[in-house]
């Protein structure tokens, strides 16, 4: 990993703490895979982390005693030996700089915004900042636009009944299918069968993807885009318990019924259609299957959603 750049910004910021006793000495070996090594004596060091897109990461969580740094110090240094830093950087062919900031030490988000930092997203306990190192406007990828929303159709093959809800929060009390948002790093159709029971108490089995909606400027995700996923699911207990907090009734009701009836959302009714076609003419006609797939990162994998592919296609090799 290329080192940062030696007497820059960073450098300068922990070189004029430490001079006022923030630091208890030079640490002698780099914190991880990716990081600098230099401890040079008299002054510390902040790690920064070169990323496989030629951005480099600094971390003000690593920084010693940072909870007691002074943002005006701070701010002095990176308008004193910033630039050079920065157009070492640019000469290495660096893309850009995140810098991360706790939230405790958010007095630092203004002094960097001073010098072109702009935000790119906060979590519950952080903060990123971005500069753009390479020729004209930002190309970084802004973070996450749209929220994800899962349904559970519970569709009962022997009495076709299928498992609807009433919401206690709507200003319109219509039938829908039981949901709720995906949580980070949650299989969408793990999402289905843990909001089905949360809302009703019945168990049930993910089968198939059966629709994807998505919408803009949705009053319900911070104006931002939606993804609303109904997935089929197969249920393995029948007895409803559902949730009063949420939910304002809850049954089983005949797939026809449900089809007929104006009392449901636009989604809701097409995607009853849908599974009353696939009940009577095989639900290989209307399910999107899962598997599992590797990667191109080393040692992760990810789901993929398609109509069933024949065995023997997935193992050709090449066209008869």
């Amino acid at each position: 990993m290329p080192q940062l750049p030696r007497g820059g910004c960073w450098r300068a910021v922990i070189t004029r703490a430490r001079s006022a006793g923030l630091f208890a000495g030079p640490r002698g070996a780099s914190g991880g895979p990716g990081c600098t090594r230099d401890a040079p004596s008299g002054a510390g060091e902040l790690r920064g982390e070169l990323d496989r897109f030629g951005g480099v990461s600094v971390r003000l969580a690593r920084l010693d005693a940072v909870h007691r740094l002074d943002p005006v110090a701070f701010q002095r240094a990176l308008q004193g030996k910033c630039a050079a830093a920065i157009q070492k950087w640019r000469s290495e062919g660096r893309v850009a700089v995140w810098l991360h900031i706790p939230i405790l030490q958010s007095r630092f988000i203004a002094p960097a915004a001073s010098l072109g930092f702009c935000f790119h997203h906060a979590e519950s306990d952080s903060s990123t900042l971005t500069l753009w190192l390479g020729e004209g406007p930002s190309r970084l990828p802004g973070y996450a636009t749209h929220q994800v929303g899962v349904a559970g159709a519970v569709f009962d093959e022997n009495t076709r009944k299928i498992l609807v809800v009433q919401d206690r929060s709507k200003l319109k009390n219509m039938w829908k299918f039981p949901g709720g948002l995906s949580e980070p790093g949650e299989d969408i159709g793990d999402t289905a069968v843990r909001e089905v029971f949360e809302e009703t108490g019945i168990k049930s089995e993910f089968r198939s993807l059966l629709s994807i909606r998505q919408q803009h400027t949705h009053p319900g995700a911070f104006g931002k885009s939606d993804m609303y996923i109904i997935c089929r699911l197969k249920p393995y207990s029948f007895t409803i318990n559902f949730c009063q907090r949420e939910c304002l009734r809850c049954e089983w009701m005949d797939l026809s019924d449900l089809v007929k009836t104006e009392n449901t959302t636009p989604i809701t009714s097409r995607v009853a259609r849908l599974l009353l076609y696939g009940y009577r003419e095989g639900f290989d006609k209307i399910d999107l299957t899962v598997e599992e797939l590797p990667a191109v990162y080393t040692g992760l994998f990810y789901k993929i959603y398609h109509k069933e592919l024949p065995d023997s296609y997935k193992t050709m090799t090449g066209m008869d």
